[in-house]
């Protein structure tokens, strides 16, 4: 076990995916002699080789395709894509072709590919390089998504999207990239997609939560049960699509109250499908509506108002007294 960042992990997890199968490569703009743009394939190139650790021209939309072409031949693409406002170029690659390879071809060809993308804002960077834009993706059927909100989770997630037969986008939090360490195991292991995980249980609103805010809503849970003298369970979805219904329905059923809170603009973000399901299949069981807190629905702004665009520990205390005083 060792201590590490989320980017540390996630390191570790490429470097593990690249000892372990010989078909794992991996491609991207600057990931090779430079490392990568936040140093996730540092020291890979020099242990792996150029022919493994691949460094690209600036053009997504090539990455990707020559990504799905690799993995239709039998090998195991990483492609890193530089910032989330990047990918849109790459955009039509991978609904029209990464998520219906399988499909289009009844099962001949799968897409055994793994993108890697960091996401989300508050690292003080330039436009277009805060984007948190996960449900174009998580919308589009044929596509998992994930995405960690802690070191463990990250290397053992990455592990598991590497042995997926299909493809899966990997949504890394840029915010806590370096904010705090977590005792990583050494060898290899998975964490399994599609299962959310409870990080807090409680007996009076569920939170639900992803990625860099999983951070954000627990630093706030303590002030806001020794002020109200309640419980909060939060959950930690991990993977956004599928996503753990099961455990969430459970929840819900359990606290009678849920509020979810993302990064991503509220505007038909992943909040208002969740939002929709949970009074589908859990409205005898709601104490209150369920209440969204999101990002801004404007684009993310310069640094100088970044902070307020996601959401506040102001927004998420409103958000809770709304679903307790219904």
């Amino acid at each position: 076990m060792r201590e590490m960042t989320l980017i540390q992990a996630v390191n570790d997890g490429l470097r593990t995916a690249l000892a372990d199968d010989s078909r794992v490569i991996l491609l991207g703009e600057d990931i090779g002699k430079n490392g990568g743009v936040f140093r996730a394939t540092e020291g890979l190139c020099e242990e792996f080789g150029e022919d493994r650790v691949v460094d690209t021209p600036l053009a997504e939309a090539g990455i990707i395709g020559a990504s799905v072409g690799l993995a239709a031949n039998g090998l195991i693409p990483v492609p890193e894509i530089q910032f989330m406002g990047f990918i849109y170029s790459g955009f039509e690659q991978i609904v029209s072709h990464v998520a219906r390879l399988r499909m289009r071809s009844r099962g001949r060809f799968t897409v055994p590919m793994v993108i890697r993308v960091p996401y989300g804002g508050r690292i003080r960077a330039p436009e277009l390089h805060s984007d948190s834009t996960e449900t174009f993706f998580a919308h589009t059927p044929g596509l998992t998504v994930v995405s960690p909100s802690n070191p463990y989770d990250a290397k053992g997630l990455l592990l598991a999207a590497v042995k997926s037969p299909d493809p899966v986008l990997f949504l890394e939090p840029m915010h806590i990239y370096r904010a705090f360490r977590q005792s990583v195991p050494d060898e290899a292991y998975t964490v399994p997609i599609g299962e959310a995980r409870v990080v807090k249980e409680g007996r009076h609103v569920t939170v639900i939560t992803w990625g860099a805010m999983v951070r954000d809503v627990m630093d706030a849970v303590p002030k806001l049960e020794a002020q109200r003298g309640i419980e909060l369970e939060v959950i930690d979805l991990r993977t956004l699509a599928p996503w753990d219904e099961d455990t969430v329905f459970a929840s819900v059923r359990k606290t009678g109250r849920a509020v979810i809170v993302h990064e991503a603009v509220t505007n038909l973000g992943l909040g208002a499908e969740l939002s929709a399901r949970i009074h589908e299949h859990c409205i005898l069981d709601l104490e209150a509506p369920v209440a969204r807190v999101g990002g801004l629905d404007v684009p993310v702004p310069l640094f100088q108002l970044e902070d307020l665009h996601a959401p506040t520990y102001t927004r998420i205390e409103r958000a809770i007294d709304k679903v307790l005083e219904f």
